[in-house]
């Protein structure tokens, strides 16, 4: 009797992974995964921010040599500019238009010198902020830094122009018979808190000009109109007293003419606490919270987005 045998030949497949059927997020739960470039939380981002502090003081350095590199006087162009502008809003409006009605010439000429400048310092901050991610995309897609970093640079190299410029400021103050007095230390906590509400406001436009790249086109026009509303060449209460006093209280609580007159009545002598709106301090010190907090977050909400697409 012959015995056969039969040899069975039995399929294996793969073995089943045990990661198999998990979503990306469950996966990365797993593992200690994160999103390369995912936006880290507000305390952690500030950190990191602090942790940038010599870069951005290094940037906002390199930006400010680099400024006028070109042009053959230099750095005398950031306090050769607004000079020029003081000049020709003097002969305009100073003489021609007579805006600076109800103030001698010995305190409207430092007035509109001083508002020029000051105002000159929000504006050049704004102008860079919209202009921080934008115009600096090849930074932000190659390293990993707080995005932040750039708005904020910004309105620290305007700060430092702006001191570089205060000597001029401060020559024509005692040129037109305004001394050195203990009111002058109130420009040190203006100016900090002018660039607390610059660096927010930098904040904000830096957003919004990285997803909408055609604002830049639009800032000059904005700019100037709010120029013209916040007093720069003229005295708001005095040109407006024959409107309703609701309008010159409007106008002189914008953070842009705020930080201005408290410029003004620190180092002018002829121009007094009448001049400004009541609480100024505390409207000053609320706008410069309001907008560089509300400008932090806001920006931070949309740090992942910075440089893609």
């Amino acid at each position: 009797m012959s015995e056969t045998t039969h040899d069975a030949t039995v399929a294996v497949g793969p073995p089943v992974s045990p990661d198999e059927g998990l979503t990306a997020a469950q996966l990365a739960d797993k593992y200690g995964l994160s999103v390369s470039g995912a936006r880290p939380s507000l305390v952690e981002y500030v950190r990191q921010l602090w942790g940038r502090r010599h870069f951005i003081l290094a940037f906002s350095r390199a930006k400010l040599t680099a400024q006028y590199s070109q042009a053959k006087l230099g750095q005398l162009w950031q306090v050769v500019t607004p000079l020029l502008n003081a000049l020709v809003y003097f002969l305009i409006f100073g003489l021609i238009l007579n805006a600076g009605r109800g103030m001698p010439k010995d305190v409207y000429i430092p007035f509109l010198v001083t508002g020029v400048f000051v105002f000159n310092f929000t504006q050049s901050s704004t102008m860079a902020g919209v202009r921080a991610i934008s115009g600096n995309l090849g930074l932000v897609r190659a390293l990993h830094f707080p995005r932040a970093s750039l708005p904020v640079s910004f309105a620290l190299q305007q700060l430092q122009q702006l001191l570089a410029s205060m000597i001029v400021v401060l020559a024509v103050v005692v040129g037109f018979g305004s001394y050195p007095s203990l009111s002058w230390v109130l420009v040190l906590p203006a100016l900090a808190l002018q660039f607390l509400f610059n660096s927010g406001l930098a904040l904000i436009v830096a957003r919004m000009g990285a997803k909408t790249p055609d604002l830049a086109q639009l800032m000059p026009f904005i700019m100037r109109t709010w120029m013209y509303a916040s007093g720069v060449m003229f005295s708001i209460p005095i040109m407006l007293e024959k409107h309703p006093s609701w309008i010159a209280d409007l106008l002189q609580w914008n953070p842009a003419a705020v930080y201005m007159d408290l410029i003004r009545f620190a180092l002018i002598d002829g121009y007094g606490s009448e001049n400004l709106p009541s609480h100024v301090w505390a409207v000053a010190l609320g706008w410069a919270v309001l907008v560089a907090v509300g400008g932090f977050v806001y920006f931070w909400k949309a740090e992942e987005r910075y440089g893609r697409g």
